[in-house]
């Protein structure tokens, strides 16, 4: 095997004697090192690119960069929706259980995770190298951050001019939603999603939901602490602390729950209910990074148009 590094500061690039999907596999099995195709094919400007997470592979796709591999592509297109992802993206299976088989057949020059996924970096980096984007912690509102993953990776992928655009572009969404719900200004909007009829996930200020929410001048109204922007399991009877709250359920449902949830005398009982300030949206990724944020609050302001101001 030879290895031969660029200059310092671009893509490792390493060649390899074997061409086959096979070989890749043998070699990397046998010698347990990085096993990475040459960074540049003919012509190509850009590396290319494998996304663990989910808020990567959307923030790659926003600066026009197509990945070679993702994963559970299937449940990210019912999910999450948007970005749309090619059909020719490899499928990596579960985002817990990537197929490293499938990772390495795809032979990306960089891999794109979250703190999240820091526990199998070494297993990764044997693959290619490995970048980390933080979007999410504890307690802190994470669009800003967003923007900082966005900003970062165009300036790795020589996309400074199309990260500035997908900024703008969720910005601008957030400051249309923001003049779309003037008329509800400073009214609290409690976010969940529904898991049956009695209990849902609730989304605090430190949710890109949130961050949006307040950002478009609707303070989140679930207040107790969340463990990355959520709350994971809570009744429906914690509607009655936030009488006065608008409602917003965040897709995707279980139909079986939004069926259950109309028919049951304790959801009807509480108040923002009873009110009529509920409505249910189409999914959004919840952990998303900017295009996430900028389609819920594009559906956000559609959906909330007919809500009641009482």
């Amino acid at each position: 095997m030879v290895i031969r590094e660029r200059a310092a500061g671009s893509f490792a690039a390493r060649t390899t004697c074997p061409t086959t999907r096979r070989g890749f596999l043998l070699v990397a099995a046998a010698f347990g090192v990085c096993v990475v195709p040459p960074l540049a094919r003919a012509g190509a400007a850009t590396p290319r690119v494998a996304a663990i997470d989910w808020a990567m592979l959307e923030t790659a796709l926003a600066l026009g960069v197509t990945p070679v591999a993702a994963t559970e592509l299937v449940l990210f297109r019912k999910a999450a929706v948007e970005p749309a992802v090619p059909d020719e993206v490899a499928d990596l299976g579960l985002r817990g259980s990537v197929s490293y088989e499938r990772l390495l057949a795809a032979r990306p020059d960089l891999i794109l995770i979250s703190p999240w996924y820091e526990a199998r970096r070494s297993a990764l980096s044997r693959i290619a190298p490995v970048e980390s984007y933080s979007i999410y912690d504890t307690g802190r509102p994470p669009y800003d951050a967003a923007v900082a993953a966005t900003e970062r990776l165009g300036a790795r992928l020589g996309r400074a001019v199309e990260a500035a655009r997908a900024i703008g572009e969720a910005d601008g969404a957030i400051a249309s939603a923001r003049s779309a719900l003037a008329r509800l200004q400073g009214r609290q909007v409690l976010v969940m999603n529904l898991g049956d009829t009695r209990r849902f996930r609730a989304f605090g200020a430190d949710s890109m939901f949130g961050d949006v929410l307040s950002r478009v001048g609707l303070p989140p109204a679930w207040a107790e602490p969340t463990r990355f922007g959520a709350y994971p399991t809570v009744g429906v009877e914690a509607l009655a602390k936030t009488p006065e709250a608008i409602v917003v359920n965040v897709g995707p449902t279980p139909p079986s729950a939004l069926v259950g949830m109309h028919e049951s005398p304790l959801w009807r009982a509480m108040p923002p209910i009873a009110k009529g300030r509920f409505v249910s949206i189409a999914p959004v990724n919840p952990y998303g990074a900017l295009p996430a944020a900028a389609r819920f609050a594009r559906i956000l302001a559609e959906s909330l148009s007919a809500v009641r101001d009482a």
